[in-house]
């Protein structure tokens, strides 16, 4: 089973989400999404000033397996990405909910972070997979 920790919210496409408590958000890709990928060996990293919706492609992380999109689970501005993942890829499988976190917006809309699953919800979808 995926490690899913209790203080995040996440996404039914396996994007999770940690508030930081001032409308900004960091995002990363769950552990359950890095063992399905395999090793990582690319990721491509949305732009610092891009404005992305909700739903919306914010980057592409690639495998020894298959390229995958990421999609925003929230509206809103790119205020940094984690530049480490551009010649070290791996940290995402070593590390989904540490140093392997992707991006940091700046919400458009707080409340967007309401519709996110709960690590109880999120944990029913993994285990839906998994079957």
């Amino acid at each position: 089973m995926s490690y899913i920790p209790s203080d995040l919210l996440f996404t039914s496409s396996h994007e999770w989400v940690r508030d930081e408590g001032d409308d900004t958000v960091t995002i990363g890709i769950t552990d359950h999404a890095q063992e399905l990928l395999g090793d990582l060996v690319f990721i491509e990293l949305p732009e610092v000033g891009d404005t992305i919706e909700a739903g919306g492609e914010a980057g592409v992380v690639e495998s020894v397996k298959a390229a995958s999109d990421i999609f925003s689970p929230v509206s809103g501005e790119v205020i940094e990405i984690n530049e480490d993942l551009v010649d070290s890829p791996e940290l995402v499988n070593e590390q989904a909910y540490d140093n392997g976190w992707i991006y940091k917006i700046k919400l458009n809309d707080p409340s967007e972070i309401d519709g996110l699953l709960n690590p109880e919800a999120y944990t029913e979808v993994v285990e839906a997979d998994e079957h």
